[in-house]
C-alpha cells in the first residue's frame, strides 16, 4: 500500500466532515426528541451479536448484506448488524417482554457488505421506530403518521407515499397453488411491472381460472385509492381471501389522507419488497429526483417468533444522512467568540458563563484564524464582548 492509498476509503464507505457532521447530529437529536414525544423509548442494540439471532426472520437479502466474523471466545458465527428491526424484535420478545403495546425508536450505524442500491452507502445511519402488540388499523396509521412527521421535521419537501399489502399477493398465491419455483419467476415479473408478461405467465402456469384472472388484475392495480375502488371489488370477487387485506389497506390510506392531505398517496399491489418477512402493509416515501425510498417500512408479525414471542409488529426506518442531505434542516448557529489564551481567572469564569449561555468560545492562539462574531477584550479593567467588524 502506498502512502497515497492509505488515505483512501473503501468503496461505499464515507466520512462526514464539518459542518455536515454537526448538521446530522443536530438532526438526530431533533428526530429522537420527536419520536420521544410520541411515546417511543430509545434503544441501542449491540453492533455485533450471534448470527442466528441477527438474521431471524429476515430473508436471504439481509443474509447476503451482513458482514460475518467468528467469535474467538465461543467459536460461533457473529455478524455486524445490517438492520435494526430483528434486534428490536429480540428486545421486545426477550430482553423486556412487556405486556401490551411497546414502542421503540433507535438511531445508529449499520453495516452492509454491499450497498442496497447505487444511491446508498455501506454504513448508513439508520433511524427508525417499531411498534409491537397491536394488530389494528390504528397501529399502522400511527407508524405512518410518525414517519411522515419525521420527514417533515427533517425539512424534506414534496413527499409522495406509496402503499402496498403483501397479504393480497399471499392470498392470491395460496388460492392459485403457486409453487416455490413458480413464485421465483412471478416475483421477477412483478418487479418489472410488465402486465403483458404477467398475463402470458399466468395463462401458461395457473390452472384455476379465478386465480389466473386475479394475478392478471393484480398487475394492473397501481394508482390512487379512489381510482382503484372498482378493481378492488373485482379482485375480491375472484379471490374472497383478499377482502380483509384490502379493507385494511383502504382504512389506513383514508386516515393518512385525512391527516396529510398535501401528501400524494399511491397504491401499488405489486410492491413485494421484504416479502420474506413482511406480513401485511408495506410502504415507502419518495421525493422527485431521488430514485430510492427516503423512508420505508411495513408490518412483520413473525419476526419475534424465533425468540418465543410472535406479536403484531410494524415499523419504519430511514438513513439519517440521506435525510440531512435531501432536507433543508439547518441547526441554529451559535455565536462564535474569540478569547485570548491566557491564565486570567476572571477571563476563565466569563468564558464558562458564555458557554453556558450557548455561545462557542475558542481560546485563540496565533495559529487560530476563525471568522468570529465577537472577541473578548479588557475594557475599563473588565472582560467584555466586542463585536467583530466584517473584514
Amino acid at each position: 500500500m502506498t502512502l497515497a492509498d492509505r488515505w483512501l476509503l473503501p468503496d461505499g464507505i464515507e466520512e462526514v466532515l464539518p459542518p455536515g457532521a454537526q448538521q446530522i447530529e443536530h438532526l438526530r437529536r431533533r428526530l429522537l426528541d420527536l419520536m420521544d414525544s410520541w411515546g417511543y423509548d430509545l434503544v441501542t442494540p449491540p453492533v455485533l451479536e450471534y448470527l442466528d439471532a441477527l438474521l431471524t426472520g429476515t430473508g436471504k437479502d439481509l443474509d447476503l448484506r451482513t458482514f460475518k466474523v467468528t467469535d474467538q471466545i465461543s467459536g460461533r458465527m457473529m455478524g455486524l448488524s445490517a438492520d435494526t428491526t430483528p434486534q428490536v424484535a429480540r428486545i421486545d420478545a426477550h430482553s423486556l417482554a412487556r405486556d401490551g403495546i411497546s414502542r421503540f425508536c433507535y438511531c445508529r450505524t449499520i453495516f452492509h457488505t454491499r450497498a442496497r442500491s447505487l444511491l446508498a452507502n455501506r454504513t448508513p445511519t439508520q433511524i427508525g421506530a417499531e411498534l409491537f402488540g397491536e394488530a389494528g388499523v390504528a397501529a399502522d396509521v400511527e407508524v405512518l403518521s410518525m414517519m411522515l412527521s419525521l420527514l417533515t421535521a427533517s425539512g424534506v419537501k414534496n413527499i409522495h407515499l406509496d402503499i402496498g399489502n403483501v397479504g393480497v399477493y399471499r392470498a392470491i398465491a395460496e388460492q392459485a397453488g403457486v409453487t416455490d419455483a413458480q413464485q421465483t419467476e412471478l416475483f421477477d415479473l412483478l418487479k418489472l411491472k410488465c402486465a403483458s408478461d404477467i398475463d402470458a405467465w399466468a395463462e401458461r402456469e395457473i390452472a384455476d381460472n379465478n386465480s389466473r384472472k386475479a394475478l392478471q388484475l393484480l398487475a394492473r392495480l397501481q394508482g390512487t385509492l379512489s381510482g382503484l375502488a372498482n378493481g378492488f371489488d373485482k379482485l375480491i370477487a375472484l379471490v374472497p381471501g383478499v377482502a380483509s387485506e384490502l379493507e385494511h389497506l383502504q382504512a389506513v390510506a383514508n386516515q393518512v389522507l385525512e391527516r396529510f392531505p398535501g401528501v400524494p398517496l399511491y397504491i401499488d399491489l405489486t410492491e413485494l419488497r421484504g416479502y420474506q418477512y413482511h406480513t401485511g402493509l408495506v410502504f415507502g416515501a419518495y421525493i422527485p429526483g431521488y430514485g430510492d425510498a427516503i423512508a420505508q417500512g411495513g408490518r412483520y408479525d413473525e419476526t419475534g417468533k424465533a425468540f418465543g414471542r410472535a406479536r403484531p409488529a410494524r415499523g419504519f426506518s430511514a438513513d439519517l444522512r440521506v435525510l440531512a442531505r435531501l432536507g433543508d434542516f439547518a441547526p441554529e448557529r451559535k455565536p462564535l467568540v474569540l478569547a485570548p489564551a491566557t491564565g486570567d481567572a476572571a477571563l476563565w469564569q466569563y468564558v464558562n458563563e458564555l458557554r453556558q449561555q450557548g455561545m462557542r468560545v475558542i481560546s485563540c492562539r496565533e495559529q487560530d484564524t476563525p471568522q468570529a462574531d465577537y472577541s473578548l477584550q479588557i475594557i475599563n479593567g473588565q472582560w467584555q464582548l466586542v463585536q467583530v467588524q466584517p473584514a
